[in-house]
């Protein structure tokens, strides 16, 4: 069998120097860890070029989508080198929010931005571990030489380049729905739960703006100032791409060890550091965030069971408080064991869309939010993963994301919405969350 290749370069904490360098290539995509210092910041990924590219076929079913992408990772084969790397070639890419209507059995929406999935299928990745302060290039045996002289040499000799292309806001953000609108849809969730028909509805409004030049310099100036644990960049050519600043595990599985980290439970950071205590303290009590969460832990216990081990499944952390720039959220985490004959592309579309960003039940919600939702989602509440040939797999919730298409940048801030909430309040929360991302690039990027 032909060997894995493993070419050590200068470690580097900040991915955006390697990024850089392929920041406009085909496929160009990047894994942020955002806080090198983190536990759970370990990795930073990036690639480019796929050796093939996947969408779904229209009408075609998330089960044949799926099998297709099973087939294209098995074409790598699934031996790993002798030393353990997370990732060794393999499938990178994201799933939309609308991709969950497939899964769910929805009819497709009218209003796709983008490919409701774009997934492709890679065979080197240039990795930073920051626990080891170790960046190096791995190469899966099916890369031949020639192509990887050409990818060290580009590394070797392009890291000092610095990212000279402008990049400009037409206008400040600007809201799709009025405050009057946003109380009545709110008024009308109300109505389902007291009906039954729902405990939870995920409910979200966008912002927009329009702009010209290459999204890539923002995505340098908002890491500076908004960095988070599981962000990434994913270059869709012509100008386009999406940026995400996402605090959220999706579905992590290595080893067949499962875990998922949803977060229900917002509160702004304070000014002061006894007020920003006040905050944490007033979101760990409270019994409105805690039954939001709750919902949702109880939702994603049984989307990850569907696929792990019969009694494997625990709830390790209760309503932890994480702390971020611009808020503190309410974590949980779920963990399982991977049943026998699952793999993580089971995990993974089975529980899609992610329960926190939707509500519960998960179908009944998604059919409210269509309803009442004045645009689409797109990537927004989708997920951008990575799988690679040993069936290590980690994702995230794009939450805290932007969408750079056409010439229009998207972005939506949203919340649970339960029996206790208040639409003045839920309002506040869904723009306090995306504040700091707005304010940032009009500050910086406006003429």
């Amino acid at each position: 069998m032909q060997p894995f290749h493993v070419h050590p370069l200068p470690y580097l904490a900040d991915p955006t120097v390697f990024f850089a360098v392929i920041r406009n290539a085909p496929g160009a995509v990047l894994f942020d860890s955002g806080r090198p210092t983190s536990q759970r910041g370990r990795y930073d990924l990036m690639s480019a070029w796929p050796i093939r590219s996947f969408q779904p076929y229209e009408g075609e079913s998330s089960a044949a989508f799926a099998e297709r992408l099973r087939a294209a990772l098995k074409s790598l084969g699934h031996r790993r080198p002798d030393e353990e790397l997370p990732f060794t070639g393999g499938l990178m890419g994201y799933l939309s929010y609308d991709f969950g209507r497939a899964v769910i059995g929805l009819k497709p929406s009218e209003r796709v931005q983008i490919p409701t999935a774009l997934i492709g299928l890679y065979t080197w990745a240039l990795v930073s571990d920051h626990q080891t302060r170790q960046s190096r290039l791995i190469f899966n045996p099916a890369v031949n030489n020639q192509e990887r002289k050409s990818i060290i040499s580009l590394f070797q000799s392009g890291t000092t380049r610095k990212t000279d292309e402008p990049f400009t806001l037409g206008a400040k953000f600007t809201p799709t729905v009025t405050y009057n609108a946003y109380e009545n849809a709110i008024s009308s969730i109300h109505d389902y739960i007291a009906a039954g028909d729902c405990y939870q509805v995920n409910f979200t409004q966008k912002f927009f703006t329009s702009y010209s030049g290459n999204p890539w310099r923002a995505y340098e100036i908002l890491r500076n100032h908004c960095a988070t644990p599981l962000g990434g960049y994913i270059n869709l050519g012509q100008h386009d791409a999406i940026m995400s600043f996402s605090p959220e595990r999706f579905i992590q599985s290595i080893n067949g060890r499962v875990e998922t980290r949803p977060i229900k439970g917002t509160m702004p950071r304070g000014r002061t550091s006894a007020e920003d205590q006040h905050y944490a303290e007033k979101l760990a009590a409270s019994e409105k965030d805690r039954s939001e969460n709750l919902m949702i832990v109880d939702l994603l216990r049984n989307d990850i069971g569907k696929n792990c081990r019969s009694g494997s499944v625990s709830v390790p952390e209760l309503f932890s408080i994480e702390s971020y720039p611009n808020v503190h959220h309410l974590v949980s985490t779920i963990q399982g064991e991977l049943a026998e004959g699952r793999d993580p592309i089971n995990l993974l579309f089975d529980a899609f869309p992610g329960g926190s960003i939707t509500g519960a039940p998960k179908k009944r919600a998604m059919q409210i939010i269509d309803e009442l939702e004045a645009t689409e989602r797109s990537i927004y509440c989708g997920s951008m993963f990575y799988l690679d040939t040993a069936g290590h797999m980690d994702s995230s919730i794009t939450i805290r994301t932007l969408l750079a298409n056409s010439g229009t940048i998207s972005c939506w801030g949203g919340g649970g919405i339960v029996a206790e909430s208040t639409a003045q309040g839920e309002y506040l929360e869904s723009v306090t969350k995306i504040r700091n991302l707005l304010k940032c690039l009009e500050s910086y990027f406006l003429p």
